[in-house]
């Protein structure tokens, strides 16, 4: 398991305790709860799926399965935790449960304040989808306050990928594809392309329908944010541009709203403004698939499309860039960000530290760093250390950091972020 360590260890302190432990755990499809919640578990314990119909039926004829008895008890929640008071039990995708039935949320607060009050019952509810679940732990939900803990579950930090065992150059190309989901991560495999084209042609491939599943989980009509993030990746960065993308009548605004909220899109504005934002696609394989798969999908079922290692690779500078960050990050201890005004873009800026990024080889150093010097003072930024990263370089020279793959291999392989 790697890098949730932390979270193993918390979840299994609660597990062991001996009181009443509602606990919420959620994240994005595909980021590793139930393998997470599966590891925790200890002894007895029920673990049930849930569906989009039936789920009372369902949990108790899989409870029934364990507890025998438990063909006597009325086909109720509060009885059926009553009779399985003290155990564990883990209800996956409980989105599903709330769709079928909004009032099931008054129920476990039922049973949480009344059927299990002094009991050492632990009740373990995950969520793939980020609004419903964040909803049913606002204010106004009924769980409100019950809950005992809760871990959103988040992806993998780039570095965290030499768990897996993958090299510098092959970690940089998988997370162009999978970002820090463990799923994505564990099923490419090397060498990356010769993979994802293979992959392209299986008829049941997961990679031609997982947006799909995805934004199923959030949105019941799914087709106007396909558009929008298709727009997006193609470099339709501000409202009006969207707007003009998707051809749609009325509001963008609150499509984009959803997306931001889920994570799957961010938006960065000009220097020193609150106005005129640009939106990016924030998710690595969403950003993938936008801008390899959705566009190409009757070729790809034709089994005529390959991605090409320069179209890659053209993919792959805004992912470095996104590298460089945790960079700097991780070494300097700054949050960095991309800062621009006008046509004056940084693509790493933060506390003093300006850098420039160029997913390219035999890049001139020097001449880098003099441009980045140049838009610095056209910014009006105080910058007190310039750092030039590239795949490698032909020429260095002038008072700054240059980080080429060798180096970012000896960051890589190094400590834990």
């Amino acid at each position: 398991m790697v890098n949730r360590e932390r979270e193993l260890s918390a979840l299994k302190k609660r597990l062991s305790s001996n009181d009443l432990e509602l606990i919420i755990i959620y994240g994005r499809r595909r980021i590793g709860k139930t393998f997470l919640v599966l590891n925790a578990l200890e002894g007895e314990s029920i673990y049930y799926l849930a569906t989009e119909r039936n789920n009372l039926r369902k949990f108790k004829e899989l409870a029934e399965n364990k507890f025998h008895e438990l063909k006597y008890v009325r086909e109720e929640w509060e009885s059926i935790f009553h009779y399985l008071r003290d155990k564990v039990i883990v209800i996956d995708e409980f989105p599903y449960m709330i769709k079928e039935d909004p009032n099931v949320l008054s129920t476990f607060q039922k049973i949480v304040d009344e059927t299990l009050k002094g009991s050492r019952s632990k009740i373990i509810l995950l969520g793939s989808s980020l609004s419903v679940m964040e909803d049913a732990l606002a204010y106004k939900s009924p769980l409100y306050g019950r809950r005992t803990a809760s871990i959103e579950l988040k992806e993998l930090k780039f570095k965290d990928l030499k768990g897996f065992n993958l090299s510098l150059s092959d970690a940089i190309e998988i997370y162009g594809f999978a970002g820090g989901v463990p799923y994505y991560i564990l099923k490419a495999k090397v060498p990356f392309l010769d993979w994802i084209n293979q992959e392209l042609k299986q008829i049941d491939s997961f990679v031609k329908d997982e947006i799909d599943f995805m934004l199923r989980f959030e949105f019941l009509e799914t087709g106007t944010y396909k558009e929008i993030l298709r727009g997006i990746a193609s470099g339709k960065n501000t409202l009006g541009e969207i707007r003009d993308y998707i051809k749609i009548g009325g509001e963008v605004s609150s499509y984009l709203r959803k997306l931001e909220r889920i994570g799957i899109i961010g938006k960065e504005f000009p220097l020193g403004q609150r106005k005129g934002a640009r939106y990016y696609v924030k998710d690595n394989f969403t950003s993938f698939w936008f801008t390899f798969i959705y566009p190409n999908l009757s070729a790809i079922e034709e089994g005529v499309y390959e991605i090409s290692e320069d179209e890659y690779h053209r993919y792959l500078s805004e992912i470095f860039e996104r590298i460089c960050r945790e960079y700097i990050k991780d070494v300097y201890k700054v949050r960095a960000e991309r800062v621009w005004h006008k046509d004056v873009e940084i693509d790493v800026y933060g506390s003093g530290i300006a850098g420039e990024c160029k997913w390219s080889n035999n890049v001139d150093g020097e001449r880098v760093l003099y441009q980045l010097i140049r838009k610095v003072e056209e910014l009006g930024l105080k910058v007190n250390r310039y750092i030039v990263f590239a795949r490698g370089f032909s020429k260095v020279g002038g008072e700054a950091e240059f980080v080429d793959l060798k180096k970012l291999e000896e960051w890589y392989r190094g400590g834990s972020s």
